[in-house]
């Protein structure tokens, strides 16, 4: 059964958990719609802490050793796992600052939500890169039809419903990520390229929003001046600052917190991004 609307987030590996945790309580926070977690390589004796949140849906992402694979693997795989008509994902390493409803209205009359990356010259797009080439000869090279008015975007934040065109769109990302995986001698494991990729081929019915939405705290320096308030806060938990850990500080969270100090790896522990696979 198809439900109407709700959230999605992708687990793969235990090195997101704690991240995961404080998403959930930070959509909570503002949103009681059901919340859709794509979960791979985390013991099911740890689903009840996921659940406790209430109206939490759990099912099985595309299984992988390397967790960052699954992870890229279960985003391009976000349009056929999710259970809803209208979805609103986002990375678990993303806190909520306020409600979003209005984003579940705008797909109403989109098809498509997402906002651009840092840097969405997809000429400059060195992150997407393991060697120091031409950025859009070697993208191109690898297969991928971009040009010099390509957009990179940021799958951090991604609203979609239910429609012909996003099976065709997704299943474009998919086609497209395949030729990301053929070229890691060259190519970093992430979507970007993929995703870009797809939407300049098949040029949905789209709205592409403000960083508001989807803010990477990280690289703040990069921003100019904002003239809307910050809804979206994406940040890896290494990088969470204070307000955002105030969101979804609970009696929970914070005897969660001190245990996790204890038993779970975090991702600047992860191996497989140690190792240069991003």
């Amino acid at each position: 059964m198809t439900l109407d609307r709700g959230f999605v987030t992708i687990l793969t590996g235990m090195y997101s958990f704690q991240d995961c945790i404080h998403f959930l309580a930070a959509v909570r926070k503002f949103h009681q719609e059901p919340i859709a977690i794509l979960i791979d390589g985390v013991s099911p004796a740890l689903y009840p802490l996921l659940k406790a949140f209430g109206n939490v849906i759990l099912k099985q992402a595309p299984a992988n050793q390397n967790p960052v694979l699954a992870s890229r693997q279960a985003k391009l795989a976000l349009y056929d796992l999710s259970p809803f008509e209208t979805s609103l994902y986002l990375d678990c390493d993303i806190c909520l600052l306020a409600n979003i409803s209005e984003l579940f209205d705008d797909l109403e009359n989109v098809d498509l939500l997402i906002t651009e990356d840092i840097q969405p010259d997809i000429t400059q797009a060195s992150n997407l890169l393991r060697v120091k080439q031409p950025i859009l000869p070697t993208l191109q090279a690898a297969g991928l039809p971009l040009d010099a008015e390509s957009i990179q975007y940021n799958g951090g934040l991604i609203g979609f419903r239910r429609c012909e065109a996003n099976a065709a769109l997704f299943a474009s990302f998919k086609q497209f990520f395949e030729l990301v995986l053929q070229h890691q001698d060259v190519l970093l494991l992430k979507d970007q390229g993929a995703v870009a990729a797809g939407i300049a081929t098949l040029q949905p019915n789209m709205k592409v929003l403000p960083p508001t939405y989807n803010y990477l705290s990280k690289w703040k320096e990069q921003y100019g001046e904002l003239t809307e308030p910050v809804k979206v806060l994406h940040c890896t938990y290494p990088y969470r600052p204070q307000f955002a850990k105030n969101i979804s500080r609970s009696l929970l969270t914070r005897g969660f917190d001190r245990l996790a100090n204890w038993l779970l790896p975090n991702q600047t522990n992860n191996p497989w991004r140690l190792r240069g696979i991003r």
